[in-house]
């Protein structure tokens, strides 16, 4: 069995005890961060209830959306990647709109080919419903890393960011895992700008722990504010050693890239 194109091959036993205990701790962290984001925007109302556990479709999405197809990254873009939840479907519709080609993860990177491909060109259903999920299985193309094109913005589902652009997810590890690919195929390269849409209350002054998988975001976007970030964190690639190898066997093109 091959080790992939970089680094070794998963440990199912998830490294030595240290290694083991730090990443419990580490996990903890940033589950205690979620927990208090995630309790906070349902209490002020800034998220509709039931959004506990999920990325958060925020109050005021519409306007991020808007704010963020303001700036000249943005402008300047001709393909777009973003995660398919609820949260960042202006945000797709926006890229449909503006003439973008849109990559849009597959959930759960359920098949051999992760991403659906929407070209606003050949779209046979309007924006607002090419981009939803439901619409994207319907019309897009799957398509593997090996057929996408460079990526210019990545717009990633987040429960939490700090202003030195740490973020956290909701855990399942899905986001890092589509850029790890992505920067190993060479589409996402320093080139590309990282963009995280949040409420402001997602905002948090707190540190967010960051391990070798976690990437840093560019640039975030709230109705409100454009903060950006001076902390870059990018991993090299796939992290092998963080993943076990249920999770590799549950992934199709990870499954595939492990026994290239």
């Amino acid at each position: 069995m091959g080790a992939g194109r970089t680094g070794s091959a998963p440990r199912p036993d998830g490294g030595g005890l240290g290694d083991a205990t730090d990443r419990a701790n580490t996990d903890r962290a940033k589950q205690a961060v979620r927990d208090r984001v995630w309790r906070l925007l349902e209490r002020e109302g800034a998220a509709p209830e039931g959004s506990y556990g999920k990325i958060p479709g925020f109050r005021g999405t519409e306007a991020t959306a808007e704010r963020l197809a303001e700036l000249d990254l943005w402008r300047d873009a001709h393909t777009v990647k973003a995660n398919p939840d609820w949260a960042q479907l202006p945000v797709r519709v926006r890229a449909l709109r503006d003439g973008k080609l849109l990559y849009m993860a597959v959930p759960r990177m359920a098949t051999l080919q992760p991403f659906y491909l929407l070209d606003p060109d050949t779209l046979e259903l309007p924006p607002e419903e090419a981009a939803e999920k439901k619409g994207a299985a319907q019309v897009a193309r799957r398509v593997g890393v090996e057929d996408m094109r460079p990526i210019d913005v990545v717009v990633c589902g987040s429960v939490a960011v700090n202003r030195a652009g740490a973020r956290i997810g909701k855990g399942a590890g899905y986001s890092d895992l589509e850029v790890a690919l992505l920067i190993e195929a060479g589409l996402v390269t320093d080139e590309t700008v990282i963009v995280a849409p949040v409420h402001q209350l997602q905002v948090v002054d707190e540190d967010i722990p960051e391990t070798a998988h976690d990437f840093s975001v560019d640039v975030i976007v709230t109705p409100d504010e454009v903060i950006r970030c001076s902390g870059r964190r990018r991993p090299r690639g796939v992290i092998w050693e963080d993943l076990t190898a249920e999770k590799v066997a549950g992934i199709p093109v990870l499954a595939a890239l492990y026994n290239s």
